[in-house]
């Protein structure tokens, strides 16, 4: 049987290859780190580069999706490419950060436990193609993840090891706040597969419109977020992991506002 010649839409799939791209040299940053530290060099710098690299993944992850609504271009192919790079930012280079970082010392526990990150966060992906190729019903929900989505967890990943790191600043590993670490991995492996829901935002696109006051509030807060990337980026994925499980008890008029539930129908 032939296997076709799927389209390939340029714009998102470049995205999609950023990402990868930011996941393999995460990668690479962290086999870098661990070589130095057997020499008994000094981490931290490689460390930094290897979450920026992760959270610089999260952004091409967030604009692939909406180069793609944005011209109509959403496709089979451009669903799987999105996943296998999202395996390797979002699943692999944060399990070898973590392990890297302080599971080393657990010897085979270790290793588990960054295993079991990954088999889950594969899982969740395998489990969304799966999902997103079929018809979608009334039963289906629309605008929303059941469970919290890998990007939002690799992101929570490096945004709170670089809290620890700036918390560390000067010294030559992590702290005892490491040891939080492998926690939040095994809470994270859970999240992903649990019934919390969240929102995609996939109504939050190019055309969304705000007002003013909107406007500025969303101005403020990435002013903030880059003055403030040691501690800020974190805060918001804390915050928006907690959402998940206060959304149910906001009202849906709130709810709309904050997720632009709206605007989705233009899309």
């Amino acid at each position: 049987m032939s296997e076709g010649n799927p389209k390939i839409y340029l714009l998102p799939n470049l995205m999609t290859a950023g990402n990868l791209f930011c996941g393999f040299a995460a990668v690479l940053r962290i086999i870098e780190a661990a070589l130095v530290m057997q020499a008994g060099g000094h981490v931290a710098g490689l460390y930094h580069e290897a979450v920026a690299f992760i959270l610089g993944a999260c952004v091409f992850d967030l604009l692939d999706g909406r180069l793609a609504r944005l011209g109509g271009q959403e496709s089979a192919f451009g669903r799987e490419f999105d996943s296998l790079a999202d395996v390797v930012s979002f699943g692999l280079a944060p399990a070898l950060l973590v392990y890297q970082i302080v599971l080393r010392d657990f010897a085979r526990t270790g290793w588990l436990i960054a295993f079991v990150y990954l088999l889950c966060g594969a899982l969740r992906l395998a489990r969304f193609n799966c999902v997103s190729a079929q018809p979608r019903t009334d039963d289906s929900p629309a605008g929303e993840f059941v469970g919290f989505p890998i990007p939002a967890a690799a992101g929570l990943i490096a945004s709170l090891t670089l809290l620890m790191l700036w918390i560390e600043e000067g010294a030559r590993e992590i702290g005892l706040w490491k040891f939080a670490l492998p926690a939040l991995l095994l809470f994270l492996s859970f999240m992903m597969f649990s019934h919390v829901r969240y929102p995609s935002f996939k109504g939050l696109g190019w055309r969304t419109q705000r007002s003013i006051p909107k406007f500025l509030l969303t101005i403020v807060v990435l002013a903030l977020a880059a003055m403030n990337y040691e501690w800020m980026p974190a805060l918001l994925f804390v915050a928006f992991l907690i959402y998940g499980f206060v959304r149910p008890f906001i009202s849906k008029t709130l709810r709309s506002e904050i997720e632009e539930e709206e605007a989705d129908e233009n899309h």
